[in-house]
Order: structure tokens, then C-alpha cells, then sequence
């Protein structure tokens, strides 16, 4: 990668001027470089003098100067020039760039791939959400965003493992089984009322005539504990049935679904409390057991057991980050939340320093709220049913595509307008449309080369010379460097904003190159640069989870 080699150049430059006395002996910054804003100034850009100004009370611009004399040549850089007030800018040269499309076709499905992560195991934990309704609109974003972030990952040399934390312990699942119980006495003739707790949503209706169905009667001659029990162990089956059929329409899978109910059975509770208890991290007072946070920079404790004996939902989390750091030992855990749970981060942090784990290998992203409109109007209930707007709705209206596109468009910490009349439109003004129109248009010319037999495998790239030609293959260059951003920052919008970006600068190669014309060796060339963007656009839809279509 061309953005890390400019890195090295950099640092060897910068040692040898201290080795030679032209810079004082200072430790260097770290060494970084840009695109420039405006490409009048080239293709990378670094500020290292001006960082080393600061510690060596020299003028940047006579640092870049020296940096820069010293710069060894190579094949990428055409020229290398000092700006004001201390920058030093990269061009890259023009037959280098053409070569590129031969080494992207020569990397095929693997362009863009970098080792970075090494093997090093990696949990990314998304959606999660308790099993007592069906997935709505925000929980479909927390599932787009973790599933390309796991695409990314794995393109970036980890090795990672998706994982769905199924609440299934707990007072939710005590009020989902006994709303259950109702529903299902109702749906028999039974004039009983809904517990003050109890879920409303008409799903439950739906359930208990399904149960009804299948089941018949036979649940009313068990004592009512019992009954409840089974009805809520089947409602809680149809519903994690119901889940994953609504995750794998998104294009959504796991490799694990955890049970935390397992956590009790298998004993990993308690051997998490006992492990912090020995550690001097659980105490005991007013009646509950506490995990001390304070001794750990948090500004209250937080109470694990309560008086009655039963433990706290952050009892259970506790539980759970033991078993994957301790026991199934991850070097790295990723979790995927919604907004509610932004308080819950620092504690967590807490715990796993508790843990004797690097807090830094917890790495939590907050999912941010959706409001959904069409057009101006904002949308509220579902059309459908008067309840709230499930996921499955949603896709059904706008397609699959359109969601992971919408929800991936903006960073996580934002919160979003999804716009489903936009998400239908069949015009440049959609930006799902667009960029898949561009793989389409990509895919109508090589099927008319196909047409007239023209083997381009030959083509000579060194004829691609024209600006919208080497803009083109300049955006392409960047792949990697976005994907190995995305791997790092954990910020997966980054793929839209360059799908857009590299469908823009296509269209507009298109408007103003022929490719297949009567010139039939600068036609093998241009077709040799339409293949490259073509996977290199497929790559990227690839990663975000959606189709690249060839005709639309």
C-alpha cells in the first residue's frame, strides 16, 4: 500500500537528517500521511514538519526542505514538493498509476486485503436483543453495522466470530411468559387480564393463536406455573425462530447464539462473582452484593445480587464478558449497543480491568436512534398493524439493499433519518441506485465486448493517460487504505461514503471516455480498466452486504 510506504520513506528521511546533525535528536511523532483536500497539491500530503517544529523550535518549512532532500526515489512518486507552512506533498506518477489496473486484476476477489489483524481472535457481539418481541427498525442497525464490520474484519486478516446474546434469564422473560399465558387463555375463551408488566404489542395475539394451533387446550389442565413455564419456553423458541429469519432477510448471520441462561447452568456466574470476590471486588452490604467500582474510578458501586438473592442484569453481563475473555479467551471483544445502553459502557470497562484484562481490548460502539419518514413525514406506527414498525417491514417495502446501504450511510454515533420513499427511487437522487447503476453500466459494457468478442486480456494500460482515466484508477488505489480505516476505527459509513465516491468518478469517466470504440487497442485498455473498477465496486458492495447487480 502506497499510503504506508510513503510512511517509511518519511521516517527514514526524517532519521537520517538527525543521523547527519540537519535536525536535533528529538523522538520523532508519529508519522502519518493525508489526502490533500484540494489535488492541486498532490496525491498524500504530511504535516511531520510541523510536528517536529513543536519539539525541535525549528520552521517547518526548512524541516520539510531537509526531509525532504533526503527522500530516497521510487517507481510511485513523480514528484515531491515543500508548501507552506510546512507540508510536504506527494504526486504519483502517471504511468505508475496505469500499471495499478493490471495489479488489481492480477489481486482479483483479494484486492483490498490487508493483513492487519494477523489471526488474532476476534468476538464482534451485535443485536442481542431480548427475545420477547420482534426486531425493529433501530435493531437493524446495530445488525448491518456489525455484520460489515465483521465482513471487514475478516478481509483484514482477524479472525472473527459473530455472536447473538439471547436474554433469555430474567424478570423480561418472567412477564413474556405469563403475557403469554393471557394471551393464549384469552385466545381459548378465558376472561382473564393482562399483568400490570405484561406485553401489549399484537404480536403476542398472533403467538398465542399459533401456540393454540398447534398445541390445542392442553396447557389450561396444567397447574398454572407449569403451564406458563411451557408456553413461555415455546413463545421463546418461535421468537428466536423469528429473529434469525428476519436477520438472514437482511443478509444477517451468526456464527454463535449464546444462551444466557447458560451462564447459570454451566456455573460461569459463579465462577466470574468468585473470581472478582477474591479479588476484592465484591462486597457486601445492605443486604446485596455490590461490585466495587469505585475502586476503579467509577463514582458509584453497582449492585450485583440483590437482597432477594437474584442477580442483576449486570450481574449477568459480568458473567458473560468473564466467559469470553477468561474462558473462550478473545483478544478482542466487540460489542454493538443501542443508545440505552451508553451509561453501561464505563462500568463495563470497570469490570473487565476487574478481570485483569486491558479495558482497551473491550471496544463498545453505541448504535444511535432511526426516525423513519417519508419524505417530510414522519412515520410512527406501522400502516400495517398500528404497532410499532417491525424490521421486516421495513425491508419488505425498500428491499435489502436499500436498508444495509441507508443504515451504513452515517456513523453509528449519529442519529439517523431513514427516508423510505428516497430508498425506493429509481434515480441518481437514491445513492443505492446510483452506485449499483454504475456496477450495472460496468457490466453492460464488458457483456458488449463479450458480444463482439473482444479479448481485452492483452490490453495495453500504459495508453490510459487522460485525467478522467487516472482519476478513476486513483480512487480505485484507495480500497485498502479504507478498508484497513474501517478495521481500525471501527467505523463501517466509510464504505458508503467511497461506493458513492467511486460511482461518481465512473459516471463521469463514462461520459467522457468511449470505451469501446473503432480504436480497438485503446478500447482493450479502457475495457482492462472498466473490469478493474468493476471488482474493485463489487468488492466494496461485497463488504457492505449487498449485491452488485448486472442490469437494472
Amino acid at each position: 500500500m502506497i499510503k504506508q510506504k510513503l510512511v517509511e520513506l518519511l521516517t527514514q528521511a526524517a532519521n537520517a537528517a538527525q543521523q547527519q546533525g540537519k535536525l536535533p535528536s528529538v523522538v520523532l511523532p508519529q508519522v502519518t500521511v493525508e489526502h490533500p483536500q484540494n489535488p492541486e497539491y498532490g496525491d498524500y500530503a504530511s504535516s511531520l514538519p510541523l510536528k517536529l517544529a513543536r519539539a525541535t523550535s525549528l520552521k517547518p518549512l526548512a524541516i520539510a526542505e531537509t526531509i525532504a532532500e533526503l527522500m530516497a526515489p521510487t517507481p510511485e512518486i513523480d514528484t515531491i514538493k515543500v508548501a507552506p507552512p510546512g507540508f510536504i506533498n506527494f504526486t504519483l506518477k502517471n504511468d505508475w498509476l496505469s500499471k495499478q489496473v493490471d495489479e488489481v486484476l492480477k489481486a482479483d476477489d483479494a484486492y483490498g486485503n490487508v493483513d492487519l489483524g494477523q489471526g488474532s481472535r476476534v468476538q464482534v457481539e451485535f443485536v442481542s436483543v431480548n427475545p420477547t418481541g420482534p426486531l425493529h427498525v433501530g435493531h437493524g442497525r446495530g445488525a448491518i453495522l456489525g455484520s460489515t464490520l465483521a465482513n471487514v474484519l475478516t478481509a483484514t486478516g482477524y479472525s472473527v466470530e459473530k455472536e447473538y446474546y439471547i436474554n433469555d434469564a430474567g424478570s423480561q422473560i418472567g412477564a413474556f411468559a405469563r403475557s403469554l399465558y393471557v394471551r393464549y387463555q384469552q385466545g381459548l375463551g378465558a376472561s382473564v387480564e393482562m399483568p400490570s408488566d405484561g406485553y401489549l404489542g399484537g404480536y403476542m395475539i398472533d403467538l398465542a393463536k399459533e401456540i393454540i394451533a398447534e398445541e390445542g387446550d392442553r396447557f389450561l389442565a396444567l397447574p398454572e406455573p407449569e403451564a406458563v413455564l411451557k408456553l413461555g419456553k415455546l413463545g421463546l423458541d418461535e421468537m428466536i425462530k423469528q429473529i434469525k429469519v428476519d436477520l438472514e432477510l437482511l443478509e444477517v448471520t451468526f456464527d454463535v447464539w449464546f444462551s444466557e441462561q447458560s451462564l447459570y447452568d454451566n456455573g460461569q456466574y459463579q465462577r466470574a462473582m468468585s473470581f472478582l470476590r477474591d479479588g476484592g471486588y465484591i462486597g457486601d452490604r445492605e443486604g446485596a452484593s455490590w461490585f466495587i467500582s469505585t475502586a476503579l474510578g467509577e463514582d458509584k458501586d453497582n449492585v450485583v445480587v440483590r437482597g432477594d438473592g437474584s442477580p442483576t442484569y449486570f450481574a449477568a453481563d459480568i458473567a458473560y464478558h468473564y466467559n469470553k475473555f477468561i474462558e473462550r479467551k478473545f483478544d478482542r471483544v466487540i460489542n454493538i449497543w443501542g443508545a440505552d445502553h451508553q451509561g453501561h459502557v464505563s462500568r463495563m470497562k470497570a469490570v473487565v480491568t476487574a478481570l485483569g484484562i486491558a479495558p482497551e481490548r473491550l471496544q463498545v460502539i453505541i448504535s444511535q436512534l432511526v426516525t423513519l419518514r417519508r419524505g417530510n413525514e414522519l412515520v410512527r406506527v406501522s400502516k400495517r398493524s398500528g404497532d410499532i414498525i417491525t424490521l421486516r417491514e421495513v425491508v419488505d417495502e425498500v428491499g435489502v439493499d436499500a436498508c444495509r446501504f441507508f443504515f451504513l450511510s452515517r456513523s453509528a454515533d449519529s442519529q439517523m433519518d431513514f427516508d423510505l420513499e428516497l430508498a425506493k427511487k429509481q434515480s441518481a437522487d437514491n445513492p443505492v441506485y446510483y452506485v449499483q447503476y454504475a456496477h450495472a453500466r460496468i457490466a453492460s459494457i464488458l457483456r458488449l465486448a463479450k458480444e463482439r468478442e473482444i479479448d481485452f486480456r492483452d490490453g495495453n494500460v500504459s495508453l490510459l493517460t487522460t485525467e478522467p482515466e487516472l482519476s478513476l484508477i486513483r480512487k480505485m488505489l484507495l480500497l485498502p487504505e479504507i478498508i484497513e480505516m474501517v478495521a481500525s476505527i471501527l467505523e463501517p459509513h466509510h464504505l458508503a461514503y467511497y461506493a458513492q465516491d467511486l460511482a461518481t468518478i465512473f459516471h463521469s469517466f463514462y461520459t467522457q471516455c468511449r470505451v469501446v470504440s473503432d480504436d480497438e487497442i485503446l478500447t482493450r485498455a479502457r475495457l482492462k480498466l472498466v473490469a478493474a473498477a468493476r471488482l474493485v465496486l463489487a468488492k466494496t458492495l461485497n463488504l457492505m452486504g449487498m449485491t452488485a447487480p448486472e442490469t437494472m
